[in-house]
């Protein structure tokens, strides 16, 4: 596994230097739920790969939370995009997501 992976999904930070201090309150708060959406997403995943709108409708959280997780599953390698671009709930496209061997 490459570097790029090293980072665990608890030590992956949830906001930038440069972001306002809302952003950064906002992200404190995220500390606190992020895990379970973490879990949701990889269980939605388990059942096949799919957009942000399929795997909101999966798991009940909304696309935005969903797409606010993806690059932080992605980054460590426990998701990866298919290639493919799906329809989504508002009809546009959106990037297909699968679940990894490092999700299980």
């Amino acid at each position: 596994m490459s570097d790029y992976y090293a980072e665990t999904l608890d030590t992956l930070p949830l906001f930038r230097r440069t972001d306002p201090v809302t952003s950064k309150a906002a992200a404190a708060d995220a500390k606190t739920f992020r895990g379970e959406h973490h879990a949701a997403i990889l269980e939605a995943l388990s059942q096949g790969p799919a957009g942000a709108s399929g795997i909101a409708a999966r798991c009940g959280l909304g696309p935005h939370q969903i797409g606010k997780r993806l690059h932080e599953l992605a980054k460590c390698g426990r998701i990866a995009a298919t290639g493919q671009i799906v329809t989504s709930a508002s009809g546009r496209g959106e990037r297909e997501w699968k679940a990894t061997a490092a999700s299980r």
